[in-house]
């Protein structure tokens, strides 16, 4: 369970952004949905521990992580969670293989990286390097990396916003595919893709309320 309660953040540009409380349950797939520079990327940033919040508190399994050191961040962020960055973070220089086997550097065991690879169709570009790659198969390979470490909670940013309608959706597919039983949440600002998650929730919304897709009612 992911909890954010009373969080506020603050940029230099004097922007503030207040968030609503809110709860992600275990094993469930919440997407985040609305328009740029409504907090969608800054609230994973926070929960993954990369930002901070200037007021209130997130609490992961009642961790309280806000007011914990940045190593500590660090730590948990590694072994815990799996983030899928918006512009994939990976070196194009390198292969596939490699840009996923770096993690070994943190401890992570990458052992099963090639059921990934070929769950998400792209075993045959393991040893291809990442510059010679679609847009869709480097978005595949981010999530390959994000998953191959088996972490508890997925946060992806726009994991589909360099695609198109097409490939972004088979792309949604295959993460909420993989996150099966585990936490997952995606930010997007594509409507259409509402269907795949369990929860939808409204960044623009005051109100914050977050919906169950399958039966269009408000989520306790």
């Amino acid at each position: 369970m992911i909890t954010v309660k009373g969080v506020s953040k603050t940029f230099r540009n004097e922007t503030a952004l207040d968030y609503k409380d809110l709860e992600f349950e275990t094993g469930k797939s919440y997407m985040l949905l609305g328009a740029s520079g409504c907090g969608k990327s800054t609230l994973l940033n926070m929960i993954a521990g990369i930002l901070s919040p200037d007021k209130g508190e997130i609490s992961i399994d009642g961790r309280a992580m806000s007011s914990a050191s940045q190593k500590e961040k660090d730590k948990f962020r590694i072994e815990k969670i799996g983030f899928i960055f918006q512009d994939f973070k990976l070196i194009n220089e390198m292969t596939v293989a490699d840009n996923i086997n770096i993690l070994r550097l943190e401890g992570v065991d990458t052992s099963g990286m090639d059921e990934l690879l070929e769950r998400l169709g792209i075993s045959d570009k393991k040893n291809k390097k990442v510059k010679h790659l679609s847009g869709g198969q480097k978005q595949r390979v981010a999530i390959v990396r994000a998953l191959v470490k088996s972490p508890e909670i997925i946060l992806a940013d726009e994991p589909t916003g360099n695609l198109n309608y097409a490939i972004g959706e088979q792309v949604i597919k295959e993460l909420t595919q993989a996150a099966a039983g585990k936490t997952l949440i995606a930010v997007t600002h594509d409507e259409r893709l509402r269907p795949y998650f369990d929860c939808v929730i409204d960044m623009n919304d005051v109100t914050g309320t977050p919906y169950d897709v399958a039966g269009g009612k408000a989520v306790d």
